[in-house]
């Protein structure tokens, strides 16, 4: 005799409607079909009782006698909530609520509809998690296994209750681990040292709380949940409508609803991945699978009670355990990566796609995610150098209202443009020196063409994916978007200044590489350094700069050893790898010539810093002197005419005078620059003026 159970209503299309708000509705539901356990056990107690000889037997009774197990049957579970004919019409109110609570709240109908679960299956489920909801079969399942004891279900007993023989095969299998109960994290077979028919059934207290209408997730998945931001942002709505027909679809195949979507970088995937989740018509759970210890029975059980997807992002460095372990016919998963799909992962592969790149600027975005309101800057200007994710978009534009609220003032370019950093996370940090740039346009002194071609190189930065990407005008075979540029000129001339110019127009960080996290002299480890930098800037909003970029980026030479080849080879790969880049990379050298033309090639902007000559030297004199308390007397003039500086060294020699004006607590006067100008030629090696034969 088998306990049935009610059909759950579905829908038109197949899908089964969510549960429902109330939980009273669940846990009567639940209770409506215990009364038929305990319908099913008294007759069973009834046939035990009346051929057992020692039914009868003091010493049992020491235990618990058969009218204790009958008055155990014969007491009413207290209803939650009574009719109004009081506690004696408690029985009879709940019968007649049945149909519509069984029908409103049954999660184990659901549960059962969702994954096939027989009837037989939902009966044994039910026997097993009774002692959990209603203490009072415990002695009444003790007295049934002859063992006051052993207070829950066992094999045997189960299949009693449910009126089967405990001999056949087929009744036996739905005990195996490969059966549905056990294979979908539903019941566990205790034990194993005892007799099959006396191992003890379990049913996880997760499915039991949710069977009594309560959602809170596992305390197993502790850690490794996080909300699933609504798809705020832009992205690709015909691919997203696409990947959700997929997370809908059916058949035998175990990988047919896993999907690993790779981004090029963090925010190309979950946008869209949200937004495919929603017009699946599915709820999702957010995982973050960065550590090793993901408890993924818990987490495919918790995603069957709920009948929604798994979003799984942040993977590990090998995620193919993770990937083979999650992948079911029955359960959606989308997989974010950002690596290539390594086929070694899995036997069967699932689905693997590339997120479409998300636009860079996304005004329309930024324009929501800022109230609406037009702001009193160029939105567009402004935004146009960060590719954030839409919920990246969302918390950079709440901290620039809060930004601004604390200051006191609307929100201005400034305050979106370092709340937009603070969402760029880098771990460049690791291997490169980070500037905020504090500088601008006017702190350049420089020629005309070469200012230009700075302003340039910005313009590029910023319209990169409208030309290259929209336009289509990249050059194809696997080439990035990517922005590189040479400074090339004698050192103190500018360079790195300039390279902060641009980082501080485009509103983005600068990152020196350091050159000794870089080199190694290991075989193959300086491409690793160098691997990881790319790998990170390609990912990240910021600016990247070679410093001495000759050191690395250096002419191939005719292989004469060992060391040549392996030489050659770093600058082999760098040439592939510059092609490929995405970011924004400056390279600054001394001495131009030294650059392998290969690179040069590769570059969009080659900028000759030239040495200033007397006028632009003066400038750069009295630039340096705009903050510092001078005599009415100073003239830079003659430094200027004098003293053959390049800006470093003039500001070397400003902070020499102004270090001895301070020191003797007065302000800076022409001796004082004129002894720093001498301090600086003298550091050169170079005859100073007045000195030496002058």
């Amino acid at each position: 005799m088998t306990i049935p159970y009610p059909s759950a209503p579905v829908h038109h299309d197949g899908t089964v409607p969510p549960a429902p708000g109330p939980v009273p509705d669940a846990a009567e539901a639940l209770l409506v079909r215990l009364d038929r356990v305990r319908d099913r056990a008294s007759l069973l107690v009834e046939e035990r009782s009346a051929t057992d000889p020692t039914a009868a037997d003091p010493l049992r009774g020491l235990y618990l006698s058969i009218e204790a197990v009958r008055h155990l049957l014969d007491t009413a579970v207290p209803d939650p909530s009574p009719g109004p004919g009081g506690p004696q019409d408690a029985g009879v109110d709940r019968a007649m609520r049945a149909a519509a609570t069984t029908a409103a709240g049954d999660r184990l109908a659901r549960l059962a509809h969702r994954h096939g679960l027989t009837e037989l299956d939902t009966g044994l489920l039910l026997v097993a998690l009774a002692p959990d909801v209603d203490r009072s079969f415990e002695p009444l399942y003790g007295y049934l296994n002859d063992d006051v004891s052993r207070r829950r279900a066992t094999i045997g007993l189960a299949l009693d209750l449910c009126g089967l023989p405990v001999h056949l095969a087929s009744t036996r299998a739905r005990f195996h681990p490969s059966a549905p109960l056990s294979a979908l994290g539903l019941l566990a077979v205790e034990e194993p040292e005892r007799p099959f028919l006396s191992r003890t059934l379990r049913v996880p207290d997760r499915l039991i709380a949710h069977l009594l209408g309560d959602d809170v997730p596992d305390a197993a998945l502790t850690g490794h949940l996080r909300p699933l931001a609504a798809p705020s942002g832009p992205y690709d709505e015909e691919f997203a409508r696409r990947l959700a027909a997929r997370l809908t679809s059916t058949g035998p195949d175990a990988t047919a609803l896993t999907v690993y979507l790779r981004g090029h970088r963090e925010g190309d995937g979950p946008a869209v991945a949200a937004a495919a989740v929603r017009a699946a018509g599915l709820d999702a759970l957010h995982v973050t699978a960065a550590a090793d210890d993901v408890p993924c029975p818990e987490l495919l059980r918790e995603a069957r009670l709920r009948g929604c997807a798994l979003v799984v992002s942040r993977l590990p460095d090998g995620p193919g355990p993770l990937i083979r372990a999650l992948t079911t016919p029955d359960v959606p998963v989308v997989f974010l990566g950002e690596r290539p799909y390594d086929p070694h992962w899995c036997d069967r592969d699932p689905l693997v796609l590339d997120a479409p790149r998300l636009p860079a600027g996304a005004e329309g975005s930024w324009s929501a995610a800022l109230g609406g309101a037009d702001p009193a800057f160029d939105l567009a200007a402004t935004v146009a150098p960060y590719r954030l994710g839409g919920d990246r978009i969302v918390r950079a534009a709440r901290a620039a209202m809060e930004l601004a609220a604390f200051e006191g003032v609307p929100v201005a370019a400034g305050h979106l443009r370092l709340a937009a950093r603070q969402q760029s996370a880098s771990g460049l940090e690791r291997h490169a020196r980070r500037i905020r740039p504090d500088v601008g346009w006017e702190d350049l002194v420089l020629p005309d063409g070469p200012l230009a071609q700075l302003r340039e190189l910005a313009l590029r930065a910023r319209h990169r994916d409208q030309v290259l990407g929209d336009w289509r005008l990249s050059a194809g075979g696997g080439r990035g978007r990517g922005v590189l540029g040479l400074f090339a000129g004698e050192s103190g001339t500018g360079k790195t200044l300039s390279a902060e110019v641009v980082a501080a127009e485009l509103g983005l960080d600068l990152y020196v590489v350091q050159l000794s996290s870089i080199v190694d002299k290991y075989v193959g480890e300086t491409e690793k350094n160098l691997e990881r930098i790319f790998t990170e800037a390609g990912r990240t909003d910021a600016v990247l700069l070679f410093d001495e970029a000759d050191a690395v980026f250096g002419k191939r030479s005719e292989v004469k050893d060992s060391h040549d080849r392996y030489a050659n080879m770093e600058s082999a790969y760098l040439l592939q790898r510059l092609e490929s880049f995405d970011g924004i990379a400056l390279l600054t050298t001394n001495l131009r010539a030294n650059i392998d033309e290969a690179f040069t090639r590769r570059l969009d902007l080659v900028i000759d810093f030239p040495f200033p000559d007397a006028q632009q030297r003066l400038a750069l004199w009295r630039h340096s002197l705009v903050r510092v308390p001078c005599a009415p007397d100073t003239d830079p003039g003659a430094c200027a005419r004098d003293f053959e500086l390049a800006g470093g060294s003039i500001r070397s020699a400003v902070v020499t005078a102004a270090y001895a004006a301070a020191g003797r607590g007065g302000p800076v006067t022409t001796t004082d620059l004129l002894e720093g100008a001498r301090r600086e030629y003298r550091k050169a090696g170079r005859l100073v003026p007045g000195e030496g034969g002058w």
